[in-house]
């Protein structure tokens, strides 16, 4: 099944993925996934997905295959994962890959691990989602145990697990989690872009001659948008020449819309009117300290706002306070409203902020971190054999 490798990435290697979810615009890991199949078959690198949630077959832009699955009770945008290693080996016995690339940590991905194993392939892991961190926002300290020994137990047998922010590449490392190497997500600067901005938007939505302030995300409240009600409570008590927009969709928006009152809702956003909406604004919040990364902080950037994060998590990874954005204390509604209060006092720095967060997001093209990725896949691929190729010399 493995191949001899001539080291180019291009063409060589066959890739086989294991997702939570591949509904177009379902969340921020679908968008990075969409992304890369792009990118996998412009360079016309074979490869299949496997998910227990999947577009229509008319909408695939590559081999993507259900899995069995069930609904979460309490969390019924996603499914739960029961594939078995008999299901998915048909399939990958066909398609002959020769890496497996794990991004959700569900028994999807222990299926990957455990084929792996069986086949001698290498599995690599990306950490989109900060599990962890959602049990220690609800205080369940027995679910937050569990969750960093089901990490270790699975991401250890990963041959390389690629962390998108550093700030939480150190958390991991620091609770035992080995072969994880630092690889950022990428924006796509032809889609979000300052380029887009627009003096009718405003006016399309009633807030003409106001500034902006822009969150952007599922409205779930891991997301930490009780931080951002209260922090918006704080603000209309003190001004009122500000408007607040919200872009996403979630459970707890009706809840939302009552703690916020006179903040606009715009819901789910896609395409060129998300594109508008990112670059006529002119404040970017975002208050989350469950984040592996944060697309959104990234996206807010390469429109031209600058971007106020929380210190926790891994969305503050990319901002330099002062710089290129504001870091504002995690669960701290008076630091965040705090923050920004300094923006909206002060045009001149919002500009030179945002002037620095649009040459930032320039350097983090999607083409570069892909590049890095499969020259990654090719090393681990080598690297892998290599061992086998010793232990077989040592057995006989």
């Amino acid at each position: 099944m493995n191949k001899i490798f001539d080291g180019n990435p291009k063409k060589n290697f066959k890739a086989a993925y294991f997702a939570g979810s591949m509904r177009h615009g379902h969340d921020g890991v679908t968008r990075v996934l969409y992304k890369l199949t792009e990118e996998l078959n412009k360079r016309r690198i074979e490869n299949i997905f496997f998910s227990p949630i999947v577009p229509s077959i008319d909408d695939q832009p590559t081999p993507i295959y259900q899995v069995p699955s069930f609904t979460f009770p309490l969390y019924k945008d996603y499914r739960f994962a029961v594939p078995g290693l008999k299901y998915i080996e048909d399939k990958l016995n066909k398609f002959e890959p020769d890496i497996l690339h794990i991004n959700s940590p569900c028994s999807l991905g222990y299926a990957a691990v455990k084929y792996g194993q069986k086949y001698n392939i290498p599995v690599v892991a990306t950490y989109h989602t900060h599990f962890a961190s959602y049990a220690k926002y609800y205080k369940v300290k027995a679910l937050e145990s569990f969750s960093w020994n089901y990490f270790r137990s699975l991401y250890n047998k990963c041959q390389a697990v690629y962390v998108p922010s550093n700030p939480i590449l150190n958390e991991l490392r620091g609770h035992g989690l080995t072969s994880v190497e630092f690889l950022p997500h990428g924006v796509d600067i032809k889609v979000f872009n300052k380029k887009f901005k627009s003096e009718e938007w405003k006016s399309s939505i009633g807030i003409e001659g106001k500034p902006a302030i822009l969150y952007a995300g599922r409205l779930v409240w891991e997301k930490d948008l009780r931080t951002l009600a209260e922090s918006y409570k704080i603000l209309k008590q003190q001004r009122d020449d500000f408007s607040f927009v919200l872009v996403g969709d979630g459970p707890v928006r009706s809840e939302l819309e009552e703690l916020m009152p006179g903040a606009i809702f715009l819901g789910y956003k896609s395409g060129r009117e998300l594109s508008t909406i990112y670059a006529s604004s002119d404040i970017f919040v975002f208050p989350s300290t469950t984040e592996t990364f944060g697309n959104v902080t990234l996206e807010a950037m390469a429109s031209g706002i600058p971007p106020i994060c929380v210190r926790e998590g891994g969305a503050y990874g990319i901002i330099r306070h002062g710089k290129n954005g504001l870091i504002a204390e995690p669960r701290d509604p008076e630091d965040l409203a705090n923050k920004i209060n300094i923006l909206l006092d002060s045009p001149d720095l919002r500009h030179e902020i945002s002037q620095r967060a649009f040459q930032f997001a320039l350097e983090q093209s999607w083409e570069n971190i892909f590049e890095r990725l499969f020259a990654s896949y090719t090393e681990v691929i080598s690297n892998y054999q290599n061992k086998l190729l010793q232990h077989s010399i040592k057995v006989a």
